[in-house]
Parts: structure tokens; sequence; C-alpha cells
């Protein structure tokens, strides 16, 4: 039965499974045909729209001619994920892409987070995450309000995985100055980036001032590392929103982007250094 809203994830893999189609020089009905079924069928897999087997990822593969076995595995595995993740209690309650975004995080191999605007969102405490939606959103009720702060903690989870999928946050010093809220909810907030920047897998570096070389970076831009690096992810503010950017180029020049951050910002140990300094400052 088709699905009547695909999530993030299972476009992705239609868009994947188009891409070798479109390489293969074969038309959706080609390549229906190849299945024995017809091309509104392929239309709904491409779509992701409706699920597909195992074995068709891989006759699909077959017949695309694409040899990359560690492509078509991490495929296969998209295909058959039935994970039901702790976002899965929030469907219906915040708009997708609060889902995707969390379920994007919990398949990552790593993330790589750039904070100039805000603290990224898992090292965010409650009460700097409530204030944050709440100034962007003023006329959200509790009811609404309280479903985006409590999401947000649950994403934390990215931070618990050790070395198996590291977390790494690059935050600029604004950020870290701003007071949300006041001076309480700026303390709090600056003793939990330490906290949690001591935990395996975590790293958390800082953007000074008075570094040279830094011209600025998007507001809020999470890079999320796939299973290979074809199915890696960027996911960025956009004036509707938030947006998951997964075309060749644009990961490209994001990589490169984050490697030129990350680059004048100061060493781990550094970093908290500056931090409990900044704290003092309070």
């Amino acid at each position: 039965m088709p699905r009547k809203q695909p999530t993030a994830r299972q476009e992705r893999l239609g868009r994947e499974l188009r891409k070798l189609r479109e390489a293969a020089g074969l038309t959706a009905r080609e390549a229906a045909g190849l299945l024995g079924a017809v091309s509104v069928t392929m239309s709904q897999i491409e779509s992701g729209v409706a699920g597909v087997s195992e074995a068709r990822v891989r006759r699909l593969a077959a017949h695309y001619a694409c040899t990359d076995s560690e492509l078509i595995d991490a495929l296969v595995e998209m295909a058959t994920d039935r994970t039901r993740g702790w976002w899965e209690a929030y469907r219906g309650v915040l708009p997708p892409p609060f889902l995707d975004l969390a379920e994007l995080e919990h398949h990552a191999t790593y993330v790589d987070e750039i904070g100039t605007a805000h603290v990224t969102g898992p090292l965010q405490t409650e009460d700097y995450a409530r204030a944050v939606f709440a100034y962007w959103r003023p006329e959200l009720p509790e009811s609404e309000l309280e479903p985006r702060v409590e999401h947000r903690m649950r994403r934390k989870e990215v931070l618990a995985r050790g070395g198996e999928a590291p977390y790494t946050a690059v935050l600029h010093e604004f950020v870290l100055r701003t007071r949300v809220a006041d001076g309480r909810v700026a303390r709090a907030q600056l003793d939990e980036v330490l906290q949690q920047s001591e935990r395996p897998g975590v790293t958390v570096r800082v953007i000074p001032f008075d570094v040279d070389g830094f011209a600025g970076a998007s507001a809020a831009l999470l890079y999320a590392g796939g299973r290979v690096p074809a199915l890696d992810t960027v996911q960025k503010d956009v004036p509707s929103g938030s947006a998951l950017v997964d075309a060749a180029a644009q990961l490209q020049s994001v990589r490169t982007l984050f490697r030129k951050v990350e680059s004048v910002s100061l060493e781990p140990a550094q970093s908290r250094d500056y931090i409990h300094r900044l704290a003092k400052e309070l």
C-alpha cells in the first residue's frame, strides 16, 4: 500500500535509485519492466511513496550496472530498515522536519555542526531551547512549545554513542555570550556545553571573536555522515524552516566549508579553557 507521507529517509532511497537508473540511461518504464511491474510502480518507488525489497534493490542495481557494493548494501539497509525510533512518538504532534532530523542523526555515522547563531541543538539545555523556540515563534501555545523542547532534549541521544558515531560542534564565541534568556540560563548553558564536551566521541571547538581568517558561516548547519559518502546529508535552515540537502556538489561545498571553519577554531582543550573563562565573566 502506498505511503501517505514518506519520510525524508524513504524519499532519499528513492532518489538514489533514480540516480542509478538515469546513469544507466534507462527510462522508468524500462526499469519497471525489469521488475515485471508497470511504470507507476517505479514512480512510486523513486518518490518514496512505495517500499522496495532487498531483492528488487539488488536486481535493479545489477541491471543498472552498479558495481559499488558498499553503496548497494547501504541502499538495501535503507530499504529494509524497520526502525521505529523515539521520534515516532512526535508524529502528528510536530512538523515532519523535526522527525526527519532525528532519524537522520540516529542513522548518521558521524555528525558535524556549525553554530553561529545559537548553541547547536543537542548541546542545548531545556531552558535555553525553550527560550529560543519562544523567541522565534512567540505565538506558540504551551501545547506546541513543550513538545519542541522535549524533542530537542531527546536529540541528546546523538551525544551518547561515543566513538561509534562522533559528534563535533564548532561554536562561535557570539553564541556562547548571547543571553537568549538571562544570566542564570546562560551560565547553565555553558556548564552543559562543558559537561557534554567531556563525553567520549564528543568534540566542541570555539571560534573566538578575534580569530583571523573567519568570514562567517551558515547560521545553522549540520552535516550527517552516511554509511558511504554518497549518502551524506546536510541539514540547514531556510526561510520556510529547514531543508535536507544531498546533491553531490553541495555536499562537497559544505565539507570544504566545515574544514575551513574548523581550521580557525581552537583545539578542544583550549576551547574548554575558553568557555571556562567566559563563564566566569557572566
